[in-house]
């Protein structure tokens, strides 16, 4: 980015905290299903911190960060510990976190990721466990909650449902030159932690947490500038929104003849601006030291080469194998393997409608376009879906031997998307079945010449696009039913006769 007669690079690196699907907390046995639960109800001893309580490993979690660490080609440590992190705020109930430190159980890796029309790999510095903090909400009268009496000012509210909840904390190298660099990085990891099963990657209910630290720096100078970390990133849009606006702000302080301060900043959506939130604190500020309440973890090397042969085909490696094997465009085949759920139903479809590369583009063509429409205007994902893909292979089965035209393939799949009933049935139910019958058609197609005789001798004196609008005509005759293709050859037929 250029300001002036000095042209700036960008330099971002990103922390992400991923919550693991755990079927308990961390560090207890609690459950760790707490989004609807009422506050507080979630707890015991050991996630409130009560005295005398001790922490017991939860396995699944260290596999599943395990597994994420293989995806992201990290090296998985065979030694490595806990360590107390320690800050005090009050969602914070021991006055410190179980985190990791010194040795974190995945360590540099890479992710590949392509933005702007550009490839570039991120460095994946590390890839820790730890376990989530509680929530607080904010409430009184500034903020306009009768349940507090007059003059008793704020209050805070703390759930601690929260606390302990695994946590997975991925952090890059500083390797990111963009904020739309910094979204694709987002989106493909989301992907492959879906992709994985080890998290849900949703943003917007806090399930994957993202900060960003960012500096700029001269084009050419090899030293960085002062680092800036950015919180209340939860969307791609918001961090994409938070990181412009806040390359530009540092750009603006240089500029002016200022310099820019190590602050920890939060994105206000509403304002759409950063604002200081407090002063950033370092490694040192933690005091870090080894947890005395677990032992340290030794990872066996055939755990992890048993968990490696286990993994998925993740969706870069499916989506370059649906461009080859089945001929798709890369937009289409990106976007058919981007989820895990959606590229098993449409390979589910393709195999349905006989495994074939022409018979997958078929499906390929009609998830992409009239299914994800359908989804879209309802809302709903494609596990949601009540067409299965034995079902939409059926129909588009029907289509491809010529028992309804496109059309009314379209409107069956409306209906089958609404209700769950079969193709077959819709067909029969609102008579779409498709008009073949070569009379038939040409009486229709006779009818239609003989009403609109201007047009077809518009046709026979060269107006050849008076086709197109005459076939409309035709369709219309037989209620959408005829078969296009027979369709176009009588009308065709009949008026060069």
């Amino acid at each position: 980015m250029a300001s002036g007669d000095i042209a700036y690079e960008t330099i971002i690196g990103l922390e992400v905290h991923a919550q693991l699907l755990t079927a308990s907390k961390m560090f207890c046995g609690c459950s760790a299903d707490y989004a609807a639960a009422p506050p507080n109800t979630h707890v015991c001893p050991v996630c409130m911190a009560l005295p005398g309580a001790l922490p017991v490993i939860n396995r699944l979690a260290v596999e599943k960060t395990i597994r994420a660490g293989l995806a992201l080609n990290c090296t998985i440590a065979g030694h490595t510990l806990f360590a107390r992190k320690n800050y005090h705020y009050a969602d914070l109930p021991k006055g410190y976190q179980i985190s990791q430190y010194e040795l974190p159980l995945c360590h540099s890796g890479w992710l590949d990721i392509e933005a702007e029309g550009a490839a570039r790999r991120v460095g994946i510095a590390r890839a820790h466990l730890e376990e989530d903090t509680g929530k607080l909400t904010h409430m009184g009268e500034a903020a306009g909650d009768t349940r507090l009496s007059a003059g008793r000012g704020a209050a805070t509210l703390v759930d601690l449902n929260r606390a302990g909840i695994p946590l997975l904390e991925i952090v890059t190298e500083p390797d990111l030159r963009s904020p739309e660099e910094a979204r694709a990085y987002l989106v493909k990891l989301q992907q492959i932690l879906r992709y994985l099963g080890v998290s849900s990657g949703d943003m917007e209910k806090g399930a994957m947490r993202c900060e960003a630290n960012v500096s700029i720096r001269p084009v050419g100078q090899t030293q960085f500038g002062t680092k800036v970390e950015v919180k209340n990133l939860n969307s791609f849009r918001s961090v994409k929104l938070a990181l412009e606006y806040e390359v530009a702000r540092q750009i603006a302080v240089l500029e002016a003849g200022g310099r820019v301060v190590q602050v920890t900043m939060g994105w206000d959506e509403e304002h759409g601006r950063t604002v200081v939130q407090r002063s950033k604190e370092s490694a040192d500020d933690y005091r870090y030291f080894p947890e005395p309440d677990l032992p340290p973890l030794e990872i066996n090397p055939a755990w992890v080469a048993e968990l490696r042969a286990a993994l998925p085909e993740l969706p870069d490696a499916r989506a370059a194998r649906f461009a080859a094997v089945y001929a798709l465009d890369e937009r289409d085949a990106a976007l058919l393997a981007g989820e895990r759920a959606t590229a098993d139903y449409f390979e589910a479809t393709a195999a349905a409608l006989g495994g074939t590369a022409p018979a997958a583009r078929t499906a390929a063509n009609w998830i992409t376009g009239e299914l994800f429409r359908l989804m879209k205007a309802a809302g709903v994902e494609i596990e949601q879906v009540q067409v299965g893909p034995a079902a939409l292979a059926d129909l588009l089965g029907r289509v491809e031997r010529g028992e309804i035209n496109a059309n009314s393939g379209k409107r069956v799949l409306g209906q089958m998307f609404e209700t769950g009933q079969p193709a077959g049935r819709i067909i029969d139910e609102l008579g779409l079945a498709q008009v073949s019958d070569a009379d038939a058609l040409a009486a229709a197609v006779d009818a239609v010449l003989a009403r609109y005789p201007d047009e077809v001798a518009k046709y026979r004196a060269g107006k050849e696009s008076v086709l197109g609008w005459l076939m409309g005509q035709v369709m219309r005759e037989t209620r959408g039913k005829g078969n296009p293709a027979l369709v176009r050859a009588l009308l065709a037929k009949a008026l060069e006769g």
